[in-house]
């Protein structure tokens, strides 16, 4: 059922001068501001019972009165999927994204993705921008991942993204052995050369920050827990292959396959069959859009990483008999 939206305020002559659009997004401030300016544009958004343009400036006392109706955002069709639905209420839903899927449709993957499973699943996302995705997970990392199911929630969470409070920790097998836990600051941008990848650069890149600490060392390679400080694309990946501990899996951005100096078969057969980014969203934490609290949930480590952990300390058990 579409989400019709009835709102109506006065404006106050302290905003004398402003422009119509920044008075809109200070008043109905629920809604992003490039949302009110296509508003207005429709003229849903009257001023004194007439359409305005964005930029008409106010002298303080006239009523808006806003009346508009979403419109579907794209032209995605809804598909079956089994989704891991780790909480749900009306205003946001939380999933625990498998491995091998898409989140989003792009060039060459026009369906089969989370957002297509959203539509079936819950078809008033089709009024929300991109389904209510407001943040992404690589195809290949699993975990938790947040959707709003309403633009108010929807423009909540996406400021919540921007003022960098939303909590999101991973877990990751890295290869080499890490003495301690650290920081690591680099800005991110395509990478010079190589225009599909992202790249650790000094030039015209957005500043990224990740925080990780061991969680347990083997023979040749770390588990960690990781803490994003902001959100850029592949930025976990990119920087642990920046400070020369990339990923487990990671073909993109740590090379081919590595042989372990010393590994038992068991391991290398592991490794081997390891194919994705050893890479789990493990908690999410965020302030609930409509009341105001803070929730957060956690979830368990997929199949294939727990083998993994568990090949790697039997292998060091084994070195250590």
């Amino acid at each position: 059922m579409t989400e019709k939206i009835t709102l109506e305020c006065q404006v106050p002559h302290t905003m004398s001068g402003w422009r119509l659009d920044q008075a809109a997004a200070e008043l109905f401030n629920d809604y992003s501001r490039s949302r009110l300016q296509t508003w207005i544009k429709d003229g849903f958004l009257l001023v004194n019972g007439e359409a305005r343009k964005t930029r008409d400036k106010l002298y303080g006392g006239e009523n808006l009165v806003l009346l508009a109706e979403p419109e579907e955002q794209g032209d995605w069709l809804p598909e079956e999927m089994d989704l891991n639905v780790v909480y749900e209420d009306e205003h946001i839903l939380v999933i625990n994204k498998p491995a091998d899927l898409v989140v989003h449709p792009a060039a060459g993957n026009y369906s089969g993705t989370l957002l297509n499973g959203l539509l079936h699943y819950c078809p008033e996302l089709v009024n929300i921008p991109r389904a209510g995705i407001v943040h992404r997970l690589d195809k290949d990392t699993t975990g938790l991942m947040v959707v709003a199911k309403t633009l108010i929630a929807h423009t909540d969470l996406v400021a919540q993204l921007q003022e960098r409070s939303v909590s999101r920790e991973y877990e990751a097998v890295v290869r080499g052995i890490m003495t301690g836990g650290g920081r690591v600051e680099g800005a991110i941008g395509r990478h010079p050369t190589q225009r599909k990848k992202m790249a650790v650069v000094t030039i015209g890149g957005k500043e990224a920050i990740t925080h990780y600490r061991v969680l347990g060392r083997f023979s040749s390679h770390t588990h960690v827990r990781l803490k994003l400080e902001t959100g850029r694309t592949h930025q976990i990946r990119v920087h642990m292959a920046h400070i020369q501990y990339p990923l487990v899996g990671d073909v993109t951005y740590g090379g081919g396959f590595k042989i372990p100096r010393g590994a038992s078969e068991a391991l290398l057969d592991c490794l081997r069959n390891f194919n994705r980014q050893a890479l789990h969203a493990a908690t999410l934490g965020l302030i609930h859009p409509h009341t105001g609290e803070y929730m957060e949930w956690d979830c368990a480590r997929p199949s294939d990483l727990e083998e993994l952990l568990d090949q790697l300390a039997v292998d060091l058990k084994g070195k250590n008999l």
